[in-house]
């Protein structure tokens, strides 16, 4: 008894502590101020009337560049390791063919600022949408009721713009919003009745003490909600969630307050955008517990594995040093990587120009909330990275459950969405309907795909975790973006109306410029009754009979039950088999259906049309009846080579690789104990046993046990094969692919002479002899090349037939281009052998060259034009690198950087700090770290204090080996190496 005691005594005196230390972590509001002021504006339309109406001004311009550095990325570091657990889920899914859209338009017909910013709203009778400083009102057919105005027309004097809309459906009013730099501010414009037209407009000032970039409004019942991206850090010491006295506002009355508070326990150390919950539906939340949430990525510094955190703030009107901000809940999720490309903001591929801007490290706007009977929800997403490799991008995307108001958040269903054909998926905006189906708009871009806006969504009762409806098209882009922005975000909203229909507003690009559209798209049935063949589970391909059962998956399109319903199918023609479904099946929902009747499918290598359809009584909507598939009646026996695995090209291959590739089935039964070979460059065969077993019409990964040599540096061809006895089909049991080794650091043969004996150009002069393996690392060497220069190399060599060809990686990407060649193969003692020769050849500097310090690559060849590619093992020569910085014609660059060196601090555990010490430079530059192949492992902004720049980076979880640093502006900047251990 005396234990009991002391046990309850015990965990009771921990509870009471634990709920201290929780009360010591919830933050107080930390700002509280009242409007700055409030301006009553009179009507658009009496504005139009009165010639007082101030019109869209399209000034090509950047807006609101992202003011904060990047999240500290730690290299190698994160889960998971490959691709997205969740992709997998996705792809195997069977998807249900929504309807095209209902009403596309654009809203924004040409725009020449970086990016749109897109935002729309949609309300009973109109649609307002904002870009960039501007706004527009339309009806709900896509026709304009006003021409394009400023918003300097709500907004006297004012366009800075990073606009949002919202129509607030609860008080019928729409919000259109805006920054302000002068003073730093949020400018508020509320319409002063349901009309937007013909109503005037309240506006408020309120001002945010700092510039609060890339704000987010959102609706909850106590206030209007601000989440903005100020640099808070991990203590949380500036305001990054604001609240509006809702109530207030909507009277326009002057002395409505805004509340401060920062995110409590948050690990964030640059550009980050959390989101606060956004009510839907036709019931308010209570007030107060509004919810704010954010991402946290184990790829960055300080987070040990990913997760969500949700905050909850309540706000006293009456007394607002009362009010408060949580201690986090913190929600485990599925691992996701969000990281790209270090944390740069160029990540994305398409066909031309720059990549583009992930958007990474942001809650995708908007955090839709929704209450119903039994649960509330809410839906969001981010974008994450698909394979690890910064450029293919997804959408993972949660809808989290409360069972009762007040009660923690949970995950319900979680899903990476990756776009079907490949290309990448990212800025999506995503939304609940009253019925509980999930649609999302996001866009779709890769290396052979302009941005183009598309959509899908899924049902409430289809399977978890999956969007179940086949993307479709909104509107396909024409061009690339000529910018590495974009759009920076989207909005899809709910239509009021119905509660139903989806209308989402992105960016795209045709005719030369930026503009927005918006589809008009919805999920739930508009028919009571409607069933369809959705898919066709059984027969699939393989080694079939002459009574093979036939299963059919029927979805009920219509929202009433259906049941004692016909359902069909016939073989190439044949006999109609007809037969009742008696089990009763809900409204939009799935069943699947084995017929009583089997098909002959028995004819092998015979592929059959089989066709499947319904025949219900009053079906409403007779075109998704019918379902058409081909089976084939595969022959048993056909193996082959789908995939080589590895290895791949790169500079870290080796004498022992193994190799591994991908051995499909293509026939129907099960194989073991068949031959496999690889062949490296045409040598002996390497012929191994699989044992096997392979199943039919299945995929298998195999590794060779002996490893593959490579060694030397260049081109490999790998061939590899299968042998089967009776191999039905022997055209796919070969597959051969070219793997390249590269390596940043040849080595080249120079003992016998060949080489660089001396590279003299500007304050560079260095007499050297053969370097180890002929690579000779001199970039502690550093001279002044002028832009639009013609510069004196002198090179001396001793052995004749040299080609010298030199490179200076303007970029700084750390791969040498063709366009960065700035001496091209010149020779030296043509037709000499042994002997001492110099020559001076002119080494050009073309007058856009990027201005600052750069990697300058020398490389002879003996006998022969040395190689396009920089990292190439030529037989006889030398590869020597040094620093070439780039000044203007006056000098002027002395006044950027200065002359001090980038210095290098290693400390224990592969951490690192870099310093660059100048009195002559105070804005913010930009720190990259890439390795030998030109990957780009962290990029941040590094700001200017106590006299130097400084930044410390974490590189223990990176591969060993040579990386490159570089501090500077896009134009201007300094290089050093590290080693990691």
């Amino acid at each position: 008894m005396k234990l009991k005691f002391y046990l309850i005594l015990f965990f009771f005196a921990f509870s009471l502590t634990l709920v201290a230390q929780q009360a010591q972590q919830i933050q107080h509001a930390t700002l509280t101020v009242t409007a700055a002021n409030m301006i009553e504006i009179p009507s658009i339309a009496s504005q139009i009337a009165s010639g007082q109406f101030i019109p869209a001004e399209n000034i090509a311009k950047e807006y609101n560049p992202k003011h904060s550095d990047a999240n500290k990325a730690v290299p190698g570091k994160g889960l998971p390791l490959g691709n997205d657990p969740l992709w997998q889920m996705q792809n195997s899914g069977t998807r249900i063919q929504g309807r095209e859209p209902e009403l596309i338009f654009d809203v924004v017909s040409g725009s020449e600022s970086t990016p749109t910013d897109p935002t729309g709203a949609i309300g009973p009778n109109h649609y307002v949408n904002a870009w960039n400083s501007s706004f527009r009102i339309w009806d709900r057919e896509g026709n304009p009721l006003t021409p394009p105005a400023s918003l300097g027309s709500l907004f006297p004097g004012e366009t800075l713009g990073d606009p949002i809309v919202m129509y607030d459906r609860y008080a019928d009013r729409f919000i259109i919003t805006q920054l302000s730099e002068t003073p730093n501010s949020f400018l508020i414009a509320v319409s002063q009745g349901a009309d937007p037209v013909n109503d005037g407009w309240y506006t408020f000032r309120f001002n945010s003490g700092s510039f609060a970039d890339y704000p987010k409004f959102s609706v909850w019942s106590d206030g209007y909600y601000i989440t903005a991206n100020k640099n808070s850090g991990s203590a949380g010491t500036s305001e990054v969630v604001f609240a509006l006295e809702r109530d207030k506002l909507l009277l326009g009355d002057l002395t409505a307050q805004m509340v401060g508070f920062p995110l409590t326990n948050i690990v964030t150390g640059g550009f980050y955008s959390p989101l606060g919950f956004n009510a839907n539906g036709t019931e308010l939340p209570p007030a107060g517990n509004a919810p704010i949430v954010y991402m946290q990525d184990d790829s960055w510094a300080g987070v040990s594995t990913d997760h969500l955190k949700i905050w909850t703030v309540n706000v006293d009107w009456d007394n607002t040093g009362n009010s408060t901000i949580s201690v986090p809940q913190v929600i485990p999720t599925t691992p996701f990587d969000g990281l790209f490309d270090g944390g740069s903001f160029s990540n994305l591929p398409q066909p031309s120009g720059p990549d583009l801007d992930a958007l990474q490290a942001t809650i995708m706007y908007m955090a839709q909330y929704r209450r119903f009977a039994d649960h509330n929800s809410v839906v969001f997403n981010f974008v994450v990275d698909l394979d690890g490799n910064s450029d293919l991008a997804g959408i993972r995307w949660y809808e989290l459950r409360q069972d009762t108001d007040g009660d923690p958040w949970a995950i319900y269903q979680e899903g990476t969405y990756a776009q079907p054909e490949g290309h990448s998926a990212y800025c999506g905006s995503i939304g609940m309907d009253v019925n509980g189906n999930i649609g999302m708009g996001y866009t779709v871009v890769s290396s052979t795909l302009v941005p183009s806006i598309r959509y899908t969504g899924r049902f409430a009762n289809d399977p978890l975790s999956e969007m179940t409806v086949a993307e479709d098209v909104i509107r396909n882009g024409t061009e690339s973006d000529p910018s590495d922005r974009y759009g920076d975000y989207a909005q899809l909203t709910i239509d009021p109306v119905d509660d139903k229909t989806f209308w989402h507003d992105a960016e795209y690009f045709t005719g030369g410029t930026r503009k927005n559209v918006v589809g008009v798209f919805k999920l739930s049935p508009d028919f009571s009754l409607d069933a369809g063949i959705i898919d066709v589970p059984a027969p699939q391909n393989g080694l079939l009979t002459n009574a093979e059962p036939i299963t059919v998956t029927i979805r009920n399109f219509g929202s009433d039950s259906i049941y004692n319903f016909p359902v069909s199918y016939q073989i190439d023609g044949g006999d109609v088999i007809t037969e009742m479904v008696e089990d009763t099946l809900p409204g939009v929902s799935n069943l699947d259906y084995t017929f009583t009747t089997p098909g002959d499918l028995s004819i092998e290598g015979n592929t059959y049309s089989l066709v499947t359809y319904t025949s219900l009584e009053a079906d409403e909507d007779l075109l998704n009846d019918t379902l058409t598939v081909l089976v084939t009646h595969l022959f048993p026996n056909d193996i082959g080579i789908a995939t080589i695995i590895e290895p791949v090209s790169g500079s870290d291959l080796s004498s022992v690789e193994p190799v591994t590739v991908i051995i499909d089935n293509y026939g129907g039964a099960t194989q073991i104990d068949f031959n496999v070979s690889y062949t490296l460059n045409g040598a002996t065969p390497v012929v191994e046993v699989v044992p096997g077993p392979l199943d039919g019409s299945s995929s298998m990964s195999y590794t060779f046990a002996t490893t593959a040599d490579f060694t030397n540096l260049g081109d490999y061809t790998l061939l590899v094969n299968t042998f089967l006895p009776g191999d039905s089909d022997t055209s796919n049991d070969s597959l051969e692919v070219i793997i390249t080794k590269t390596l940043c650091q040849p080595e080249i043969n120079c003992s016998q002479g060949d080489g660089f004996k001396l590279f003299k150009v500007g304050d560079i002069d260095n007499p050297s002899d053969c370097s180890p393996n002929g690579y000779g690392d001199f970039t502690d060497q550093e001279t002044d090349l002028t832009q639009n220069s013609t510069n004196e190399l002198v090179v001396t060599t001793n052995y004749g037939d040299q080609f010298v060809k030199v490179w200076i990686d303007f970029n700084d990407n750390f791969v040498f281009e063709n366009s960065e060649v700035v001496v091209n193969n010149v020779e030296i003692a043509d037709g000499m052998i042994d002997g001492t020769f110099t020559d001076t050849m002119n080494l050009v500097i073309p007058s856009e060259a990027n201005l600052g310090q750069h990697i300058m690559r020398g490389k002879t060849n003996w006998d022969a034009i040395v190689p396009s590619d920089a990292c190439d093992a030529s037989s006889f020569g030398e590869t020597e690198d040094y620093m070439a910085n780039i000044v203007f014609p006056v000098g002027i660059d002395e006044q950027l950087l200065g002359d001090n060196k980038l210095e290098v601090s290693y400390l224990p555990g592969n951490h690192f700090v870099i310093s660059l010490k100048t009195n002559t430079i105070t804005e913010t530059l930009i720190v990259t770290v890439h390795n030998v192949l030109g990957q780009k492992m962290i990029q941040n902004r590094v700001n200017y204090q106590n006299g130097a720049y400084t930044y410390d980076f974490d590189m223990s979880y990176a591969k060993a080996g040579v990386y490159l640093v570089r501090l500077g502006s896009y134009k201007v900047g300094k290089v050093t190496r590290i080693i990691v251990k």
